[in-house]
């Protein structure tokens, strides 16, 4: 198939665009399918390969059915500092590597634009007090202030890459005000290039930028740097759910109660894998903010993206956050001319939901899932329907006091109200709202509760601005809600402790949170609560008045006023006239210029935050946080193909839906830990110890974080749940992690045997390089989650499938045997599939008797083949760069 160009005249300008109109059934196609069609029929130089690739979309996409696998290159990559840590750790040690080749170590950069903003490592230790921003930001530089200095020379050392220090907001609030363009542009020889503006990012919440028409969604880390490195990343074309809107919001709901009702609504349905487009006359009485907040909740109802199309109010979002009038311009041509534009054209979709807007009511979600929404009017009875589940005893109660008064609680206290997360902030009129809430209480007399803590996070400074312009800044910070930080906060678990008076009772009543925030999963919010709500902005801050769950707004009031009359919500919760009047006269061009000053500067403390220089990072070998990863070590420029594995040891012997949170290190680090006892070795305090999203960066505390999920259940263990397996060296039962050093140390290779769906849920790095690191080799399992095999190849682990019918028990394999797995030739590096594409395993039992099968080689493409005749993606793209 070849590719047809068509040139657009915008303005003074010429662009060339790769034009879709000619493939046949190409008008049909939702907008994400046509997106990828114009995807692969601009990046895919191999003509047969594009073609192919672009039949299985229109085939897919013209009959609504899911298509086979394509390549796709995104035009961005968008990164969080967790995850975007290591993916520098890689490109400094590729750097080092390109160098020991013979290579100039300054060609190794992203080879499309990668952006990342530190926003995930800010905790709120100090809440309601006027220095509380300023208290936490010293903390946080104290805590990651190694982290900080690697990052800041990333941010000087590579082309190609813009990084936002801390204290500037969320990564997809600043993507979609400051990032996002709509449209791309490049020089080719033919002339500037227009295509589309597409994202992945590292962290699932990517999806906020499909609400001003940029297809985007989250990935794992290693599908990320493989991007950013200019390679594609393998899909296969979803299926596409249209949901039909109509109606328009009523006076006083929020886009937070939409994007509570679509995940209701769309996981009751099922769109796990799918693509979500939105159609109808209702998406043009929703602003791009609105839209950005129902597409940031994307990942609570499973799906990859929910997209909106293009049309006058994407134009004017882009105008005021700063995009210039050309490239406005642009994205209103491009759109139209490769049918972006919401036109009201009918298109094919796997299935249409119909949602009429003026149905949705104001709304929370909880007490651990973000799908189970109720209306506002029915929390109280819908608190004290849990509360009955759980056999909790309303009638008890406890005392506590605060600044000398004592109060007697029970279940359902607030322990903390926080105004948070991507999901809300990112929609300047809920943010309004939630002032407006605020400042008429305090004209009314009202207080919050004090045994709240209360949190506010602007999602970026021209949120602050805005609420500083707007006169309501004051106000919530006199009920509690002084700005603490500027990043995800409460959303992600780093709400700080509670106050030392509720964390002594969170044993004796269910505490709960309220947060406008995305997830609320058990334990997520903090490990002394229980319940965890989801609610917009101005419902958290009239909860912290209310001071708990079990409160009924319509017949209770919220307090009295001066003159001892009683104030109910009603009384103070603003009108959307009344917001839109604030909206009108300081949400400006302006406004978020000003808030965008410095973006990439930082504060004070970032700039006076010394980093090295140079080409080559220099290590610090001192450091806890960031340390040289091994991933290159030994390799040189010949090919050597992927080395035989014999006399291989079972590391774990696991059941079936073995997710990435199992293999993954995440959360805290255990003070028994393998991963502790390392970093108390390096004289760091237990208090220090932060968690291992924050440690990323190094390799030692993450590999010793490998299998070692609380909830793991090996068999090889008898019994002892976690990170735990028998070491065949020693006989003992020991930490996977001790046993895989002893293995080690013997020149032993490790295989992991699985059941059904190994590595479901979210795509994690971590759960291919810790492996990796592990010294595992092989895993051989009934069947993997997609993205998951991947990056298991991606790191260079050969992934083995079981016959259908078969797996480690029909075959009587407990993981006490020694596997012996025949070779399997990858050819010279050159993109080739496996040859065999199965293999004979035998595994030699104690006794002496010897099972042989055989097994699926799990490598599906040629490229996946080059990778694993490279040792892996890194050491593929490094040979090529080098």
């Amino acid at each position: 198939m070849s590719v047809q160009t068509q040139t657009l005249h915008v303005g003074d300008n010429d662009f060339e665009v790769c034009d879709t109109s000619h493939v046949e059934g190409a008008e049909a196609l939702p907008h994400s399918l046509r997106i990828l069609l114009e995807n692969v029929l601009r990046n895919v130089d191999d003509a047969d390969a594009r073609e192919l690739y672009a039949k299985r979309i229109v085939d897919a996409g013209t009959q609504g059915v899911q298509g086979g696998e394509i390549e796709y290159m995104p035009a961005r990559v968008l990164l969080q500092d967790f995850t975007g840590v290591p993916v520098f750790v890689d490109l400094a040690v590729m750097r080092e590597a390109a160098r020991d080749l013979g290579a100039d170590p300054a060609r190794i950069n992203p080879q499309i634009p990668l952006d990342l903003v530190i926003d995930h490592s800010v905790i709120a230790d100090a809440a309601c007090c006027a220095d509380a921003l300023e208290k936490n930001m010293d903390m946080e530089f104290k805590r990651n202030g190694e982290r900080y200095r690697f990052l800041k020379w990333a941010q000087s050392s590579f082309q190609n890459v813009r990084i936002v220090p801390p204290g500037s907001g969320i990564c997809h609030q600043i993507n979609v005000e400051r990032f996002a363009r709509g449209v791309m542009t490049k020089a080719t020889d033919a002339g500037e290039l227009a295509y589309f503006d597409t994202v992945v990012g590292t962290d699932s919440h990517t999806t906020t930028a499909n609400g001003i028409g940029v297809l985007s969604w989250g990935v794992g880390g290693i599908e990320a740097e493989a991007a950013a490195l200019g390679q594609p990343i393998t899909t296969l074309v979803p299926q596409v759910v249209g949901v039909h809107l109509t109606g328009e919001l009523r006076d006083g709901v929020s886009a937070m109660d939409a994007a509570l009702t679509f995940a209701q609504m769309l996981r009751a349905k099922g769109v796990v894998g799918k693509f979500v487009e939105c159609f109808g006359d209702g998406v043009a009485t929703l602003s791009a903010t609105q839209r950005a907040c129902i597409a940031n909740m994307t990942p609570e109802y499973g799906c990859t993206c929910t997209l909106f199309p293009v049309d006058d109010r994407t134009l004017e979002y882009l105008l005021l956050t700063g995009r210039d009038k050309e490239q406005v311009a642009l994205v209103e041509a491009y759109a139209k001319a490769q049918g972006m534009w919401n036109d009201g054209a009918s298109r094919v979709y796997s299935e249409v939901l119909e949602l009429n807007l003026s149905e949705v009511e104001c709304s929370l979600a909880g007490p651990s899932r973000p799908h189970d929404r109720f209306a506002r009017n029915d929390a109280r009875s819908r608190f004290n329907a849990i509360c009955a589940d759980r056999n909790l005893d309303m009638d008890k109660r406890v005392a506590v006091n605060f600044m000398g008064s004592k109060y007697e609680l029970t279940h359902g206290a607030i322990a903390i109200a926080a105004v948070t997360s991507c999901t809300t902030a990112t929609d300047p009129a809920m943010m309004l709202a939630c002032g407006l809430v605020a400042k008429h209480a305090r004209e009314r007399g009202l207080l919050a509760k004090p045994w709240v803590k209360r949190v506010m996070a602007p999602g970026s400074h021209a949120t602050q601005l805005m609420l500083e312009r707007a006169g309501l800044a004051q106000p919530l910070a006199e009920l509690g809600f002084a700005t603490c930080g500027f990043g995800c906060m409460s959303c992600i678990g780093n709400s700080g402790p509670v106050w030392p008076e509720m964390h002594e009772i969170a044993g004796d009543i269910e505490l709960t949170s309220v947060l406008s925030g995305n997830r609320n999963f058990d334990g997520r919010i903090s490990p002394d609560v229980s319940q965890n709500f989801l609610c917009a902005p101005a419902s958290v801050v009239a909860y912290a008045m209310a001071g708990t769950m079990d409160f009924d707004f319509e017949t209770q009031p919220l307090g009295t006023d001066g003159d001892g009359n009683d104030v109910f919500l009603r009384d103070i919760w603003p009108s959307d006239a009344e917001i839109a009047a604030l909206m009108d006269e300081f949400v400006t061009a302006e406004l978020f210029d000003a808030g965008a000053e410095g973006l990439y500067s930082g504060t004070q403390a970032w700039q006076e935050l010394e980093a090295p220089e140079g080409d080559i990072f220099a290590w610090d070998e001192g450091s806890t946080y960031v340390r040289r990863a091994p991933y290159f070590d030994g390799m040189g420029k010949v090919v050597e193909g992927f080395a035989p594995i014999s006399g291989a040891r079972v590391l774990a012997n696991l059941g079936d839906f073995i997710t990435t949170d199992h293999i993954s290190p995440a959360g805290s680090i255990a003070s028994d830990s393998p991963a502790a006892k390392y970093l108390a070795e390096r004289g760091v305090d237990p208090v220090m110890f932060n968690t291992y999203g924050s440690r990323r960066g190094n390799h030692e505390v993450m590999a010793r974080g490998g299998f070692a999920n609380i909830k793991l259940k090996n068999l090889l263990a008898e019994g002892k749940s976690g990170g735990w397996t028998r070491d065949f060296e020693t006989g003992e039962i020991t930490s996977i992690f001790d046993a895989s050093q002893s293995y080690a140390a013997a020149g032993v290779p490790l295989v992991v045997l699985a059941g059904k769906m190994y590595g479901s849920g979210s795509s994690r790095d971590w759960a291919a390089k810790a492996p990796l690191l592990l010294g595992v080799r092989a895993v051989i399992a009934e069947s993997f989650e997609r993205i998951h095999r991947s990056n298991l190849v991606g790191m260079g682990i050969l992934p083995l499938q079981f016959h259908e019918g078969e797996n480690a028990e029909t075959l009587g394999l407990d993981g006490t045997e020694t596997f012996v797995i025949e070779p399997v030739d990858f050819g010279t590096g050159e993109p080739s599939m496996p040859n065999p594409r199965e293999v004979n395993v035998s595994a030699s039992k104690q006794d002496g008797e010897t099972v042989k099968f055989h097994a699926i080689v799990r490598v599906d493409t040629p490229t996946e083949g080059a990778y694993m005749a490279h040792g892996g993606i890194l050491q593929y793209v490094l040979r090529q760069l080098a």
